[in-house]
């Protein structure tokens, strides 16, 4: 299947970078759905994260509905999860020192739900993937001056990969693209064996 827009439904710097990284061509339409109301309902993080993908691919569909028919768009939705807490993005300062304080020193859970969805069709796939991150053990006053660089808003447990947290991040198993809210090894097996789409044939 040859697709002729790709559009990713999230305004995540991470995402974008990762599908630049990789060469697809693509145009950002975020959903902007609500959040608020499926966190507070769904208190299984995996169930969580493929219910928003799912509804931010939904949500995104209504909006472009009338364009080309041709057309996929990426969802994705990511939390971190220390034991039964689920942490989503950090709002203020106060909450991104709390949650990065429970992290320290521990083993966390990075999980991703994700959605794909053929325009104007009824061909949605829905799947998620988890990543272990280990943190070493900052004191609190390392812990302020990160969050003194910003690099926290946005991201799901107060924290970007990308950027300097990879400073106080001990070890990673599983999925690096995932951490970064996009598993693109998995999004690539959905796209090969569910839409007949090949990534080798983009280039931008």
């Amino acid at each position: 299947m040859t697709i002729e827009t790709i559009i990713l439904a999230s305004h995540s710097i991470d995402r974008k970078a990762l599908l630049l990284r990789i060469k697809i061509p693509f145009k950002i339409i975020p959903s902007n759905i609500s959040e608020t109301h499926y966190k507070e309902k769904i208190k299984n993080p995996y169930i969580l994260v493929q219910k928003l993908a799912k509804e931010k691919a939904l949500a995104v569909e209504q909006k472009v509905l009338k364009e080309n028919k041709n057309s996929l768009i990426i969802a994705a939705d990511t939390v971190v999860v220390l034991g039964q807490d689920i942490m989503g993005k950090a709002q203020d300062d106060m909450e991104a020192f709390s949650i990065l304080q429970k992290l320290m020193g521990r083993s966390h859970l990075l999980i991703t739900g994700m959605a794909v969805l053929k325009l104007g069709s009824n061909r949605l796939i829905v799947d998620y993937d988890e990543t272990e991150v280990t943190f070493l053990n900052l004191n609190d006053e390392e812990i302020w001056d990160y969050i003194k660089t910003r690099e926290w808003k946005g991201r799901a447990g107060a924290y970007s990969i990308r950027e300097r947290a990879s400073l106080f991040i001990e070890s990673i198993k599983g999925s690096y693209s995932n951490v970064l809210g996009l598993p693109v090894q998995k999004l690539y097996a959905i796209l090969k064996e569910e839409f007949n789409v090949n990534l080798f044939k983009y280039n931008i």
